[in-house]
């Protein structure tokens, strides 16, 4: 059991580098995904939220490790 433990570890991680990024993509997905769900705003405005709060994560991660204040 451990061997499979340790295959499926080893899988995870070719595609997973940075867990808190990969947590912060995944819960800004869903907060726009509700946000686009229950909030009437014109369409055009999901694609803007999501691309910023992605670029945000994205420029947060890179400075952190970094190691930039």
């Amino acid at each position: 059991m451990n061997v499979v433990r340790a295959i499926i570890a080893e899988l995870v991680a070719l595609f997973v580098d940075d867990w808190t990024f990969a947590a912060a993509v995944l819960a800004w997905l869903a907060v726009v995904g509700l946000f686009a769900r229950t909030i009437s705003v014109p369409s055009f405005w999901h694609g803007i939220v999501l691309f910023g709060g992605l670029a945000g994560i994205l420029i947060e991660s890179v400075t952190r490790r970094a190691g930039t204040p």
